[in-house]
């Protein structure tokens, strides 16, 4: 079937439909960033109440930038269609959404968010905003029992905005409304179907296939594959699928009270979403089961796939209370509410200047630092490797990381010929930290960013930065960096070239022998890694394929200590 879509230019898509948001909505929404990737409701913050910031890849409205609003979500970071946000725009969300009270972060549970959200947390720590984070983990068939926590988060994660924003919008303090938010989504349960395919904008080819008659169960919101496929059954067939699994893991007794959300994935009638929660009310009454709260409609979609999830929440008595407090966003009403008042006259249109909280001083040390301009010239060779990156990365991953690199090394030239020669040495690391993880969000940006964020303040307390200082510094990058992404020695990452760049770096007793023992010590980790399986990443998924290649991250490690080493001797 030939690609047919109302839009402009592909590559425009995601700003013309925030930019469109603005003006019909300026009562409601206004931009927290130049870019408009940050949104926020048009009273943000709101003075001594709890900030909410979502956030996630575009294509499923009314999922994340839908539910900003009175009692909902105070912000929102978006990103490219089915891509995580930057770190930078979650943190222009946060900053306009902190109220003096904290800021929950409440979005689902997919890797890319998870590192840029976290990295948008160690920016606005350092700013003195106070941050917690609740993850959506609702879609059963992702994720066994047993392993809830590993679960992606899909249309329930609707109940956890409705009621964390209740939370927040009767004055309770962060840790209260982060706990209402983790009892929401740990009662939640979540199972869908998918009919036919979505087509992203970009790439004009539809992500997954499905045989005429054909019906997927357990399909992610971005095509990610289900647990079964099969003739299409009934409407009533369909929802007891859902329902033997939902019940059997929230197993509610008779008298029990519960949420329903069924809900349309893009393309499919209302009339057939109806049909289902008919199904779900008669099951639930034949249980005993008393349904409290009823949504039926488009929450969480996947541009055009035809498809329906159904949620339920099990309630207590909280948690009901809460479900039943009015709210309001463009997408959703309920209850009386009245729009907010906007900040400022004119504050959310199209083109309006970013809003945030007074930058940090850069601070200067009187003297010209070595730091910044080795980085900026080595910063200048980095884009010459983008290639040979795409190429490792096209095996063994995704493809993006020459893109990443060369980009992200761009992006860090640019940030640091900004600051002033004798800037200090903390403040030239953060903004090289910030401007690689924003340039291209993907996984190893978010993850270098984080690293490099723990770099710098591990460098706070030095007067200044020597060559006696880079194994320390590498030590809190390589501890970051296995914190926030879980890999450990011999999973074949760049954990292990900066773990021996670290031992390398302790011996050295000089700049340019430092250096020189560095990239030699990340081109032995090349190469003593080859032959392993990857246990981290996309690239865990090649499996037994992947021994023989070289790790991209590992070699992305081993050009930069080469392009450093050549520009310091």
């Amino acid at each position: 079937m030939a690609l047919k879509k109302i839009i402009n230019r592909p590559e425009d898509f995601v700003d013309e439909v925030t930019e469109s948001l603005l003006m019909a909505h300026p009562d409601r929404l206004r931009a927290a960033s130049g870019d408009r990737r940050a949104l926020v409701r048009a009273d943000a913050p709101v003075e001594g109440r709890v900030g909410i910031v979502t956030g996630g890849g575009s294509g499923h409205l009314p999922l994340f930038l839908g539910y900003v609003g009175r009692g909902l979500a105070t912000g929102v970071a978006v990103g490219n269609v089915f891509s995580s946000p930057s770190a930078e725009q979650i943190a222009a969300a946060t900053r306009a959404s902190h109220g003096g009270a904290g800021v929950l972060y409440l979005y689902g549970n997919y890797g890319g968010d998870v590192y840029n959200f976290d990295l948008a947390a160690d920016v606005v720590a350092a700013e003195g905003i106070a941050t917690a984070t609740v993850l959506g983990t609702d879609d059963i068939l992702s994720a066994p029992r047993g392993r809830e926590a590993t679960r992606r988060g899909v249309a329930g994660l609707f109940f956890a905005y409705k009621t964390a924003g209740a939370s927040a919008e009767r004055g309770d303090d962060l840790e209260a409304v982060r706990s209402v938010a983790r009892r929401t989504v740990d009662a939640t349960r979540t199972m869908g179907v998918g009919l036919s395919p979505t087509i992203l904008p970009a790439a004009g080819e539809p992500t997954f296939t499905l045989a005429e008659g054909e019906m997927e169960v357990g399909i992610g919101i971005h095509g990610e594959p289900g647990s079964h496929r099969g003739k299409l059954e009934t409407a009533d067939e369909i929802t007891d699928r859902f329902l033997a699994e939902i019940l059997g893991e929230l197993e509610p007794a008779p008298g029990d009270r519960v949420a329903v959300l069924v809900n349309g994935l893009g393309a499919t009638p209302l009339e057939e979403l109806y049909l289902v929660y008919r199904r779900v009310h008669q099951v639930l009454g034949e249980r005993g089961v008393v349904i409290h709260r009823r949504y039926v409609g488009e929450f969480a979609t996947s541009l055009e796939m035809a498809g329906a999830s159904v949620s339920v929440l099990l309630l207590d008595d909280e948690l009901a209370e809460l479900i039943d407090a009015p709210a309001a966003s463009p997408f959703f009403g309920q209850g009386n509410t009245e729009a907010p008042e906007p900040r400022a006259a004119g504050v959310g249109a199209p083109g309006s200047a970013a809003v945030r909280g007074p930058a940090p001083a850069v601070r200067r040390t009187g003297a010209a630092g070595a730091l910044r301009g080795a980085l900026v010239a080595a910063m200048e060779r980095m884009p010459a490797h983008a290639e040979e990156l795409r190429l490792l990365d096209s095996r063994l991953g995704d493809g993006d990381l020459g893109i990443t690199v060369s980009s992200g090394a761009e992006a860090v030239r640019e940030a640091l010929l900004a600051l002033p020669e004798d800037a200090h040495h903390a403040d030239v690391l953060r903004a090289a930290a910030t401007a690689f993880a924003s340039a291209n969000p993907s996984t190893f940006a978010a993850l270098t960013g984080a690293g490099v964020l723990a770099a710098a303040a591990e460098s706070e307390e030095l007067a200044s930065v020597s060559f006696r200082d880079a194994a320390r510094l590498t030590s809190a990058v390589s501890r970051r960096v296995r914190e926030r992404g879980g890999a450990e020695p011999g999973d074949k990452t760049f954990v292990d070239g900066l773990l021996l760049v670290e031992e390398a770096l302790e011996g050295a007793d000089d700049p340019v022998a430092a250096v020189r023992a560095a990239a030699s010590a990340a081109g032995r980790a090349v190469e003593e890694t080859s032959g392993l399986t990857s246990a981290k990443g996309r690239a865990a998924w090649v499996g037994e394929r992947g021994a023989g290649e070289r790790d991209p991250g590992s070699v992305a490690l081993l050009r930069f200590l080469e392009e450093l080493r050549d520009v310091l001797s």
